[in-house]
């Protein structure tokens, strides 16, 4: 056994974390124990609890007890590790582990000893902050594959860097234009910046710490604003459009740009800037909790959609926020303590009108797909999907779920051409204002990389079709004659790894076989007692 030393920072107060559980801490020790059992190290890399004063990773070969302290006159937290045995399963943060295609396609289903884990101490214990969070979190190995749970070959939810590796570009009115650069962010970072681009006033919210922040631009800024990518000597935009490619690995993507499949991209990154390696999802990195995390700035564990599902122990009931019967009324576990980029803006620049297309988090949007159906409305009809235009035929055809997910892209191309095609004289296509800010989630691709995981050509022609659908978009910003005066992003809510289809297998008899009563959520949020 070995002390450890801090992870950045000086001296500090360190406030314990929140006590939440409920459950008896023995018993969390009894399961925790029960994951890390040598038989289940193929598909078991980590599992996560809380301390008396901190938090503690362990894997079937070492284990890190850390703390988080308040530093003076800094925004962020401090990490300090305070007890290490074996092998310090936190110990490689790197953000810049296996960056290209190649380089990630010589790596695949990396053993823990070889893997990086991003930003990972902030990203527990932001976590455990949640007044619902498990007692206990089980993160999935890179080669676990889900199949006897309904999965697909591609996956994503653990902390490992394919899994939460994102791909950014911001570009357009305000931007500096450096092509793809060789560093990271991550999905927090994205809302902030968005508002400094646009160019608001601090609002001096609440910081990372959960201290007073006097140059936060959001009511709760986990993220920081990216400097390195805006230009200090332009305007702002008076628009700034975003796109999110759910589910979309980084290093797939940018190798389409290098090769020309992705033309619309291209033309975005051509003016503006892409991150090589990736902007970070939080933790867990699965859709709701990062599509919120996107369109916030603050971390799953302080914007309260935890997951796509958890428990909520005072109510004694399960919530679930990503299923499509749920979407629409997803944002009533919003906290409110933190604003979206609509009620953001709105806030910021009275007046605005803001769009949100196909997109859960959506509170504040004038305009919101989800909120036509909050309200009994119908959408349209979308065509068959041997009819849709921008639909690979090899795919929309046979593939279900490709041909749903084109359907829901088509309609949210035409929702948000609705507004932007036809726009003359600074007024958009419906009589209303232009949009200062709209948001367009894209589903495809998330459908396409789940189905044969993220190398298979199902996936890359996902992206084709999205790139397409993109350049529709663009092309209405174009002819509405606001093109030098509105930026563009384009995000995805987290990465997708190749699971390996002979690494299967369930950690559900192991938690039963310890007598323990408990709720496995969402696959890997494990409440105690329960």
């Amino acid at each position: 056994m070995t002390a450890a030393g801090s992870v950045g920072g000086a001296t500090a107060v360190a406030p314990r974390p929140p006590d939440h559980r409920g459950a008896d801490p023995d018993r969390v020790a009894q399961v925790a124990d029960a994951l890390l059992d040598g038989a289940l190290e193929p598909i078991v890399d980590m599992v996560l609890t809380t301390t008396e004063d901190g938090y503690e990773a362990r894997a079937v070969d070492g284990r890190v007890r850390f703390r988080r302290e308040r530093v003076p006159g800094e925004r962020g937290w401090r990490f300090v590790e305070v007890e290490v045995e074996g092998r310090n399963p936190l110990g490689d943060t790197a953000t810049d582990r296996w960056v290209g295609l190649a380089d990630e396609l010589a790596n695949r289903w990396p053993d823990r000893t070889t893997q990086s884990y991003p930003h990972a101490h902030d990203q527990i214990a932001q976590l455990f902050d949640h007044p619902h969070a498990p007692d206990v979190v089980c993160l999935h190995s890179p080669a676990h594959n889900w199949e006897d749970q309904g999965g697909e070959r591609g996956e994503h939810g653990s902390l490992g860097i394919v899994q939460v590796r994102a791909p950014f570009v911001l570009a357009g009115a305000g931007v500096r234009q450096q092509g793809l650069v060789p560093l990271s962010a991550r999905l927090v970072d994205v809302a902030p910046t968005v508002m400094a681009l646009l160019g608001a006033e601090p609002v001096g919210g609440t910081g990372p710490t959960g201290q007073p922040d006097p140059e936060a631009l959001l009511a709760r800024q986990d993220g920081r604003v990216l400097t390195e990518l805006l230009d200090p000597h332009a305007p702002p935009p008076a628009h700034v459009v975003g796109f999110l490619w759910d589910g979309t690995n980084a290093n797939v993507l940018y190798d389409m740009l290098a090769a020309g499949e992705a033309p619309n991209l291209a033309r975005l990154l051509d003016a503006g800037t892409g991150l090589a390696h990736g902007a970070m999802a939080s933790l867990p990195s699965v859709t709701l909790a990062n599509h919120t995390t996107i369109l916030t700035g603050a971390h799953p564990g302080h914007h309260g959609v935890l997951h796509n599902a958890w428990y909520d122990r005072v109510e004694g009931r399960q919530i679930i926020t990503n299923s499509p019967e749920t979407w629409p009324w997803s944002m009533r576990s919003l906290s409110p303590a933190v604003e979206t980029l609509h009620q953001a803006i709105h806030r910021a620049f009275p007046g605005s009108r803001t769009v949100s297309v196909n997109e859960p988090c959506d509170v504040g949007a004038d305009d919101s797909t989800f909120e036509v159906l909050r309200t009994g409305g119908r959408l349209a009809h979308p065509p068959k999907p041997e009819d849709l235009p921008f639909a690979t035929e090899r795919f929309v055809r046979p593939e279900k779920s490709y041909a749903i997910s084109s359907q829901i892209d088509h309609l949210g191309l035409v929702q948000a051409l609705d507004v932007w095609d036809g726009a003359r004289d600074g007024r958009a296509a419906d009589g209303g204002p232009l949009p200062r800010f709209t948001f367009v989630n894209f589903t495809l691709t998330d459908a396409a990389f789940h189905h044969s995981g993220p190398y298979a050509e199902i996936a890359r022609a996902s992206i084709r079709d999205s790139d397409a659908r993109l350049g529709r978009i663009l092309d209405a910003v174009e002819r509405a004659g606001v093109w030098d005066r509105t930026a563009f992003f384009l995000v995805a809510d987290h990465g997708m790894e190749d699971s390996n289809p002979e690494v299967t297998g369930d950690w559900g008899p192991a938690l039963r076989s310890t007598g323990i009563p408990h709720r496995d959520e969402a696959y890997g949020f494990i409440y105690v007692d329960v």
